[in-house]
């Protein structure tokens, strides 16, 4: 049965939100690269998605479980997966809820340079409205679920879930109530960089208003 309503949220602001940056993968499909320290148009790529969470965000975060004295020169906590080998963005996640003393955590993953300006208001807006505990991003309807903006009241149903052994994240999406937020008007904020040849094609790219 699908649960994640909460109480009346009327009155939270953007101060209630953590931004978490996911960069806790293996990226295998670049040779191993941290891709969060990939430069991206001269800016290593977490350090530019940090930037521009920044203002969105009471407080940034980064996921990541190696090269952390790297990470922590772009001036965020840096927190490791609390489950070991690399057991992807839930396990992230989770760790995340567990080290956010706002209401709401927003998550974002480490390969996408392209990150829209009201992100995070859009997210906030939606499941206030909606009154839902978790939100899930949306681009020509397909949903992309790394952005997600999640209340803190969901730590236990996803510690429940990982120790279940699984690790869809869709599948605990599943078992909430959730909120489908539309960015069909930011599509360039789901482009991501898996491979060496995507990365030389997005720099190509016309810079986004704003980047």
């Amino acid at each position: 049965m699908p649960q994640g309503n909460i109480g009346n949220m009327k009155g939270e602001t953007i101060c209630d939100v953590t931004g978490l940056i996911l960069a806790g993968g293996l990226a295998r499909r670049m040779d191993g690269q941290d891709k969060g320290l990939i430069l991206f148009r001269g800016e290593a790529m977490a350090q530019r998605i940090a930037r521009a969470l920044r203002p969105q965000c009471h407080r940034i975060l980064i996921n990541a479980n190696r090269n952390i004295s790297e990470y922590e020169k772009f001036g965020c906590p840096v927190i490791l997966d609390q489950l070991a080998d690399f057991q992807g963005p839930l396990a992230g996640m989770l760790t995340g809820l567990n080290n956010i003393s706002t209401s709401w955590m927003v998550t974002a993953p480490c390969d996408g340079p392209f990150m829209a300006i009201d992100y995070v208001k859009k997210m906030k807006q939606a499941v206030t409205l909606n009154n839902h505990a978790l939100a899930v991003a949306s681009c020509n309807d397909r949903l992309q679920p790394v952005y997600a903006m999640i209340h803190q009241s969901l730590i236990e149903s996803l510690e429940a879930f990982l120790a279940s052994d699984e690790r869809k994240i869709d599948k605990w999406y599943g078992q909430h109530d959730y909120t489908i937020v539309d960015f069909s008007n930011s599509p360039q904020m789901f482009e991501n960089i898996n491979t060496p040849e995507q990365l030389r094609a997005l720099e190509r790219l016309n810079q986004p208003a704003g980047d």
